[in-house]
């Protein structure tokens, strides 16, 4: 029996990765979230016991609860992540829907949430704290780095590279062979069939550069 899981993140990322763990027979210790006008309230029948510093539930994780990090803002998941290997020499755990298919060969790393439906092909290499949004796929041979999101009914066709911290949007579909540079931004909807570079931002069919304004 795995130990229980606290989850940081009380909004809608938050109540995804409760659906997962409760489907997969983990228990919820609670939630850590930093509005305290959730503090007290429950999700189901699971508290939100305080905020994400309280030191008094932090001292239970590594010791009797795993924790999970369900923040959509990148920043805030990275200084979380950071906050749980410095103070309590921890990684969050993987949240895989038991609807997902992961391909017996695709490795990865933790802190990963891997939603409804996802499809992970052959030879798939996933880092850690990544997001997979509902029916997203993944052909052969993809690469993830850390920090990655991914959005629901996304297609990222076969050895596609996706440098950390890259977001592509809901509905997007990135051709095979491409490379998505880190902290890149691909729009909802938009069709990659080339290269994206670091911190670019492209968007439409065929993606283009958004230019700064």
């Amino acid at each position: 029996m795995e130990q229980p899981v606290i989850v940081f993140g009380a909004g809608g990322l938050g109540k995804v990765a409760l659906e997962i763990f409760q489907n997969n027979q983990i228990v919820v210790y609670g939630f850590l979230d930093d509005d305290p006008s959730l503090h007290g309230t429950t999700i189901g029948e699971v508290p939100v016991l305080g905020a994400a510093d309280d030191q008094g539930f932090l001292k239970l994780i590594g010791k009797k609860c795993q924790a999970f990090v369900a923040i959509p803002d990148k920043k805030l998941r990275q200084d979380l992540v950071s906050m749980l290997n410095k103070q309590r020499k921890v990684m969050p755990v993987n949240a895989i829907h038991g609807t997902a298919h992961l391909a017996t060969t695709a490795v990865m790393g933790h802190g990963n949430l891997i939603a409804s439906g996802v499809q992970i092909n052959t030879q798939v290499e996933i880092g850690s704290h990544n997001l997979l949004q509902t029916g997203s796929i993944l052909d052969y041979g993809v690469v993830l780095e850390d920090f990655v999101e991914i959005g629901a009914g996304t297609v990222i066709g076969a050895e596609v590279k996706v440098g950390a911290g890259a977001f592509i949007g809901t509905g997007a579909t990135v051709v095979s062979g491409v490379s998505i540079g880190a902290n890149a931004r691909i729009g909802a909807g938009s069709v990659v069939i080339s290269n994206v570079a670091e911190h670019e931002t492209v968007f439409g069919n065929p993606a283009q550069p958004v230019k700064g304004k």
